[in-house]
């Protein structure tokens, strides 16, 4: 299994989670290789992926859909090796199974918790850790779908990509309150929101002012009680550990000519009461 950054807390926990399921796996022995890539270039990627594909008999990864990528997947695949892709889809000339949420859902169950607690429509920023996520494109996608159906006085500004870094995100938060002083929430549907808390939290609060954010842990936790998050919407790790490992068994028990598998389940949503 390749995760991303070893650094965020949401790889760390799900990859403690991946574990933990592994470990204790009925009626097989698992071997089971983990490991975070730090360098998310496609090229650092696309190496990596070839590279632990070639010491696996089944591999999940998460990665930005990208030309090398699909060609690494696809190099990888022609060994008779499956790929899954995890929280976002992926695409390459072979079969690729999915097992994730269903995304557009995600964007617009976010975008619902907007139109109910805002007071008054207006600017809404929008943070996406890289526009070539796609599980934060169709979130990004499903988010403005809604409005364009429910309530098109919102204003969706463009969205800012923060490459999943918490100071990126931090200064991008910055910026809009600055350039958009009449903003009435921001959407944090990728990497660095720990980023983006901190700019929200040394801005004077605004009763007005609706923020939802992605994946529930320590900070995130803090930042809905303490009123920075209305809003979180997240995935449930031990879930999400189970049908990953029930989809790597099942594509390498049926063969490279089975067909690709995909697997959604539900999404967990959290407000300053649940918590």
């Amino acid at each position: 299994m390749l995760l991303q950054r070893g650094a965020r807390r949401f790889y760390r926990d799900f990859g403690d989670a991946i574990a933990e399921t592994a470990a204790n796996w009925r009626g097989e022995n698992i071997e089971l290789t983990l490991e975070f890539l730090e360098d998310l270039s496609p090229e650092k990627v696309a190496a990596h992926i070839v590279s632990i594909g070639a010491r696996t008999d089944a591999l999940s990864i998460v990665a930005p859909q990208h030309s090398l990528v699909a060609d690494a997947i696809d190099t990888v695949l022609e060994t008779g090796v499956p790929v899954t892709s995890l929280i976002g889809p992926l695409s390459a000339r072979g079969n690729i199974s999915f097992v994730g949420l269903d995304n557009w859902k995600v964007g617009r169950t976010a975008a619902r918790g907007f139109d109910k607690m805002v007071r008054e429509p207006g600017k809404i920023g929008i943070l996406v850790g890289s526009h070539r996520l796609r599980n934060q494109e169709m979130n990004e996608s499903g988010f403005r779908s809604y409005f364009r159906e429910h309530n098109s006085q919102f204003t969706l500004l463009e969205p800012l990509a923060t490459y999943e870094s918490a100071a990126v995100a931090r200064e991008h938060v910055e910026k809009l309150l600055s350039d958009h002083p009449d903003m009435c929430g921001l959407f944090i549907s990728g990497g660095g929101i720990t980023g983006a808390i901190a700019a929200l939290r040394d801005t004077p609060k605004r009763s007005d002012f609706i923020a939802v954010g992605y994946e529930l842990f320590d900070d995130t936790r803090a930042a809905l009680i303490d009123g920075t998050l209305s809003m979180v919407i997240s995935h449930p790790l031990d879930r999400f550990a189970q049908a990953t490992i029930a989809t790597m068994l099942k594509t390498q028990k049926a063969g490279p000519d089975a067909g690709a598998q995909r697997v959604t389940f539900g999404f967990n949503i959290y407000s300053p009461e649940s918590v």
